[in-house]
């Protein structure tokens, strides 16, 4: 007779991990059984090689959809991961036994298709501690009064407990009494009739949700399927919820029953790179924990992890300039283990050890915890695969570009600034572009040196989820030139909007991507020859112009967009006037923004036939009857700096449109579109600057009041130097008023005129 030895563990926890471990030494199991994928049995032998690296993920996902994913997340210390090594390296079979992923990613969709409130699959081993996931206590929701405390129960099944015996939460109480324990001899078989009491309770309210029986029912069937093959020492190692339910088998025919007719869908799967970050709780994980990165530690320092650990803090808090004596850290771990006896616990925990942290090497700033939570606490490590794993053909081409253009994934952010006149720094640059293209937001470009020059800063960070951008980007292409060629095509076939097909332009040409260029400006030029619409044309053609004027500092060929551009040109300054006309207050602003660039645009192609056909359309603009002021002032401003019209027919406009005469918020938005950005202008040009105080001065007081809030607007938008550079100069004027009045009010002319032959003589003069 086959004897089952069930280990009820919590995922991922280093004393869950260490007891299995002297468990299954002690048992010497030749079968272990894991909670886990069976549609993964496969990839199973790759945990043992030794290219692989922890914290990694079995990925589950539907090679039609691959949006359909699953992970199954192990790190070093989860004890899962330490059974399966052990079956490994002990010629043990080891084998999975949860309910096959084809069967529960089927359940899912018929959900859906029921029209039933169901999120996406999360991951897989989302149990909590030791309790049924998610998706399997949706069920229950129904008699939400009468079934609460069962449902209470099956959600946290430990939090009962913990409040009995004196913890604030289930985390807790497990952390101190199975993951601190140093004897695991009887530990097992508490957490079974633990476990067996609380699932009692639970059952006696309420049964449990169908997709819980049936994972529970293959995981039966497999057990039943060990005996018969004749093994003798078995080893379960499973979530500790499961135990009860394991523990007794009853008739097989029940539980096929349960699985009969159960359907199907087709599934693939990998191992792929997995973070810290991504086993917390904030990560979305339902079977996350607090401090991965904490746990990590606990497991390789097992005897004494205080001293370590406050080591490892003050190492970080000096690189971080703060100053943290060798005495701190001596008298931070006195206090962590005060704290611990005072609190009858056998070794200070990650709550004693934060609290010394705080006092002792913060100073009570917490500040720096937020430092050590990121850096320590939770970490920044990323696992790694072997060459060997299973992959896509486009996920092997971007590993060996990754690994030519020496680009690792890492989990932390990395700021990259690439000079592309290097050819390798440009085929970064490309990658990344490329990447982008594919919806893979491996990187995010921040900001470059200049417009359009030759340096880009990128910033880098690689998430877990991107194998799934990855596996979905592979249905375009097996390389990533091939893929985001044919990805870009077909965004631009399916395109109907001017401005996405030139930003797509912009950004195909950055990613170096030939042979999708000539297809994307032919779909481009018979967008814009059937666009009417001025703002969409204005819109467009900034990231044209990049290209036109960029195209050889970056190497590429930019010469198919210099005929689009003209024609795109000379359109918007034909049909610019009345586009302009009749537009409110909201319109004009947008409007304002638009000739704004569109003027910046002139000025970086350089092009004089382009320039003087600018210049036209701008008298125009200025000429323009019943044009909204902000853009009739914004024209003669451009007039003005650009030299077409003269000085002196620039303060008759001025003059003409702040007259006392005209409507004051007409006048005040023309002022407003005059001035806008141009404080030194102002300030330099004695001629503006007197034609605008005798406009404020000649105001009635209504009208000033009327238009203080807008002339307050218009001078808040500029800079601080400037506007005090203004009122200093009010200032000046002000007082030689003041001194010039009062020195022609009080002086008599004749009794001056008899004091100065006296000061003559005295001073001298003849």
């Amino acid at each position: 007779m086959s004897e089952f030895a069930l280990f009820g563990i919590r995922h991922h926890g280093p004393g869950s991990a260490r007891s299995v471990l002297k468990a299954l030494t002690k048992l010497q199991p030749d079968l272990v059984l894991v909670e886990g994928p069976p549609d993964a049995q496969e990839l199973l032998p790759l945990a043992a090689d030794p290219d692989m690296k922890p914290p990694v993920a079995l990925l589950i996902y539907d090679p039609a959809e691959p949006r359909r994913a699953v992970y199954y997340p192990f790190a070093e210390f989860s004890p899962e991961w330490q059974a399966i090594q052990y079956g490994f390296g002990h010629q043990a079979p080891v084998r999975f036994i949860d309910l096959p992923q084809t069967m529960r990613l089927a359940l899912e969709i018929e959900a859906e298709a029921m029209a039933k409130p169901a999120g996406p699959m999360d991951e897989a081993t989302a149990d909590t501690e030791s309790a049924e996931s998610p998706q399997s206590r949706d069920e229950g929701n129904a008699g939400e009064n009468e079934n609460s405390a069962a449902l209470d129960i099956r959600c946290d099944p430990l939090r009962w407990v913990a409040e009995i015996t004196g913890y604030g939460d289930s985390e807790r109480w497990w952390e101190h009494l199975v993951e601190q324990r140093q004897d695991s001899g009887e530990l097992f078989q508490a957490i079974q009739e633990l476990m067996s009491a609380l699932r009692a309770e639970a059952d006696a309210q309420s049964p449990s949700s169908p997709l819980e029986q049936q994972r529970e029912a293959a995981m039966r069937i497999q057990l039943r399927a060990a005996r018969k093959e004749g093994f003798e020492r078995v080893a379960v190692i499973c979530g500790a919820w499961h135990v009860p339910a394991l523990a007794d088998l009853p008739p097989a025919h029940a539980d096929n029953a349960r699985l009969k007719g159960l359907a199907k869908r087709k599934l693939a799967a990998t191992w792929v790179p997995w973070t810290y970050g991504r086993l917390t709780y904030a990560g979305g994980y339902g079977a996350g924990i607090e401090a991965p990165g904490f746990y990590h530690h606990l497991w390789e320092n097992a005897g004494e992890p205080t001293i370590p650990w406050l080591a490892r803090v003050a190492q970080l808090l000096r690189a971080r300039d703060l100053a943290v004596s060798t005495a701190s850290v001596i008298e931070a771990a006195r206090l962590a283990d005060a704290l611990a006896a005072l609190r009858n616990r056998p070794r200070p925990t990650q709550e004693e050890l934060n609290e010394a942290t705080l006092a002792v090497l913060c100073h009570g700033d917490a500040t720096p915890l937020r430092l050590i939570e990121a850096q320590l606490l939770i970490g920044e490590r990323l696992g790694a695969v072997p060459d060997s794993t299973p992959m896509l053909p486009l996920q092997q081409d971007l590993q060996r570009q990754q690994k030519r253009l020496r680009m690792p994934p890492e989990a932390g952010q990395k700021l990259l600034e690439l000079d592309l006149r290097k050819p390798h720094d440009l085929e970064r640059s490309q990658l990344l572009h490329r990447l982008s293209l594919l919806s893979i937001p491996w990187g995010h470009i921040e900001q470059a040196s200049g417009k359009g020059t030759f340096k880009e800063h990128w910033r880098l960070r690689w998430q877990p989820e991107l194998a799934v951008a990855v596996i979905e980007a592979n249905l375009w292409g097996n390389t990533v030139p091939t893929a985001a060629t044919a990805r870009a095509c077909d965004q631009a076939r399916n395109s109907e909007q001017l401005g996405l097909l030139t930003a797509l332009v912009e950004q195909t040409l950055l990613a170096e991507l030939p042979e999708a260029i000539g297809e994307i400006m032919e779909r481009l030029q018979n967008v814009a020859a059937l666009t009417s619409d001025v703002p969409h044309l204005m819109d467009s053609l900034p990231p044209l112009a990049r290209i036109l004027r960029y195209g050889n500092v970056r190497q590429t060929d930019a010469g198919l967009v210099g005929h689009v551009v003209d024609g795109l040109i000379t359109r918007i300054t034909i049909g610019l006037p009345a586009a302009c006309s009749s537009l409110d207050d909201e319109a004009a602003e947008a409007m304002f923004g638009r000739v704004q660039a569109l003027n910046a645009v002139i000025g970086l192609l350089q092009n004089p036939e382009q320039t003087e056909t600018w210049r036209s359309a701008l008298i125009k603009l200025a000429d323009q009857a019943g044009l909204h002021g902000l853009l009739a002032g914004y024209a003669c401003r451009l007039l003005f700096e650009q030299q077409v019209l003269p000085s002196l027919e620039i303060a008759r406009r001025m003059g003409l449109a702040l007259s006392p005469v005209g409507e004051p918020v007409q006048a005040a938005a023309w002022l407003e579109g005059f001035l806008r950005g141009s404080g030194q202008l102002l300030l330099h040009h004695e001629a503006l600057w007197g034609l605008l105080e005798r406009w404020v001065e000649g105001l009635s007081g209504e009208a000033f009041l009327l238009l203080l809030p807008l002339l307050r607007r218009t001078f808040a938008r500029f800079p601080a130097p400037e506007r005090r550079q203004m009122g200093e100069r009010i200032k000046r004027a002000g007082s030689s008023a003041r001194i010039s009045m009062a020195t022609e009010a009080d002086v008599e002319v004749a009794r001056a005129d008899r004091v100065l032959p006296v000061l003559a003589r005295i001073l001298g003069v003849a």
